[in-house]
């Protein structure tokens, strides 16, 4: 048996047998002797069959369904974290991850955000800017300081469509090209969600920089480094950017820009 199906085997076994009975709708009854829910009973309330979940608890081969688990997760009442899990040990996508997350920068880190004295802003699932700081607005000027408040900016807007975008950005075509590497791979797992479609859409018909970048199909990890800009008043600017996820919602990214020294 492999690790991984052995975890899922034992995560399921501890879910069931930490469960109340009638926490699920089952009475407890004196005669109850297996502690927690019944194998049968998770089969019955995840609609699927009590010899199948079986197997799965026993670690045998199955091929468990991103649905299965789906109504597995419902079932057992899972919280975000178990059920991240559940599918994690059973190397499938969550099909609800999407609906889980919400696409907003949590008022702690915003407090944080105000409180750090070099350009910082935080990037939601489709690289919106959620938040900013006053540094920030400063260093993007006419983006980020004259940004609507009831439409988000786009980092991958503000680089293909911004008209002052190509002399803003030092060495644009390397940089614009390494961002959509970046961004295929943070969006690997929600390429089919509606608003990745929209926005790759959006960005397919607006510029011809963007759909070739697009169809070379380079996926690249979101590196720091070196980011140089010809700033309108400050002429060129070098910083070390530093790029970190929050633990509690890990499709943030908390963008740091250090000044170079």
């Amino acid at each position: 048996m492999d690790t991984r199906r052995k975890e899922l085997a034992e995560f399921l076994t501890a879910l069931r047998q930490r469960g109340t009975p009638e926490a699920f709708g089952f009475p407890s009854g004196a005669r109850r002797r297996t502690l927690g829910l019944r194998r049968e009973e998770v089969a019955q309330l995840a609609n699927i069959s009590a010899t199948w979940y079986t197997w799965i608890e026993q670690g045998r081969e199955v091929n468990v369904s991103a649905e299965a688990l789906d109504r597995l997760a419902l079932a057992l009442k899972l919280s975000k974290s178990e059920r991240t899990y559940l599918f994690d040990m059973a190397d499938r996508r969550d099909p609800q991850a999407h609906h889980l997350e919400a696409d907003t920068a949590p008022e702690t880190l915003i407090n944080m955000l105000n409180s750090i004295q070099i350009p910082a802003y935080i990037l939601g699932r489709t690289w919106d800017v959620l938040a900013w700081n006053e540094s920030a607005s400063e260093l993007f000027t006419g983006w980020l300081d004259i940004a609507a408040n009831d439409v988000r900016p786009n980092l991958l807007r503000f680089v293909f469509q911004h008209p002052s975008a190509k002399l803003f950005v030092v060495d644009w075509e390397l940089r614009a090209r390494r961002l959509v590497a970046e961004f295929r791979a943070d969006c690997r797992s929600r390429l089919e969600e509606p608003a990745m479609q929209k926005l790759v859409g959006e960005l397919t018909q607006a510029s011809p920089d963007f759909d070739r970048f697009w169809k070379q199909h380079d996926v690249l990890e979101r590196q720091g480094g070196q980011r140089q800009f010809n700033h309108p008043t400050q002429g060129l600017i070098s910083y070390s950017q530093v790029t970190l996820r929050p633990v509690e919602q890990e499709q943030l990214k908390l963008v740091l820009l250090q000044p170079a020294v």
